[in-house]
């Protein structure tokens, strides 16, 4: 037995908040009964539906993509442009991603159809360690890392502090590869903060989402997370992001 926002919230209709909003709203129903209360428990042989529409209880499930550059990070794009559920072209399940990748950004990628899971993983509070491999146009200067690591004034405000190495530089070229650990998660943070230092971003991938890795992968394949990964994922959101 689980609660019922729970059920609502793994099948994806929305949050787990927002499914308790859709209760006390009285537009969820179960064996035809409208539920109004929180603390109400169903099992596999209940039927639910929100606003009249059956939910279907899909098996939850968790892939691990290594997203390619050129690829729309949602489920459809109204410019017909390659979308990440395109690589699962034999799933039956309705899966989305964890956040999103850039389209010219490559690199790990999470994709699930379970929304408690999703909504844990990026809400801000638990923001997860994520690790990021640019290739910039110029070759930053140590106080210029160092402003990257102390946090950089963004037109959203200031970033979190960062753990950057520089991994090489192309002297000949005027080019540089930069490791950059954050945890936060606004959009296009990483070439934002690279630009605020005067660094254009050439090249970016996400190369580690908290323990997780792209190793075995090529660009375009994916893998499923196992169901330790999954405990371990939610263990170090719940716990702040830190572990």
């Amino acid at each position: 037995m689980e609660r019922l926002q729970k059920v609502i919230a793994r099948a994806g209709i929305a949050s787990r908040r927002k499914a308790e909003e859709m209760i006390l709203q009285g537009r969820v129903k179960v064996n035809g009964r409208v539920v109004t209360e929180l603390g109400v428990k169903v099992g596999p042989s209940d039927d639910v539906e929100v606003d009249g529409i059956p939910v279907e209880r899909e098996e939850p499930v968790y892939y691990l993509l290594y997203k390619p550059r050129g690829v729309i990070s949602s489920v459809k794009d109204e410019k017909g442009r390659k979308v990440v559920t395109d690589f699962f072209k034999d799933l039956h399940q309705r899966i989305y991603p964890v956040g999103r990748l850039d389209y010219d950004t490559s690199g790990l990628l999470l994709l699930t159809n379970d929304g408690d899971f999703a909504n844990l993983l990026m809400h801000p509070r638990y923001e997860i360690e994520k690790v990021y491999v640019a290739k910039v146009k110029g070759i930053p200067t140590r106080e210029q890392l160092k402003q990257l690591e102390k946090g950089v004034l963004l037109e959203d405000g200031m970033t979190a502090p960062a753990k950057v190495k520089l991994l090489s530089a192309d002297r000949k070229k005027r080019t540089a590869i930069v490791e950059i650990r954050i945890h936060e998660g606004r959009n296009r943070q990483v070439r934002r903060m690279f630009e605020a230092i005067g660094c254009e971003v050439l090249k970016l991938k996400r190369e580690r989402y908290a323990f997780l890795d792209l190793k075995g992968l090529r660009p375009g394949e994916y893998r499923e997370l196992t169901p330790h990964e999954v405990k371990l994922l939610r263990a170090i959101a719940q716990s702040g992001g830190r572990k």
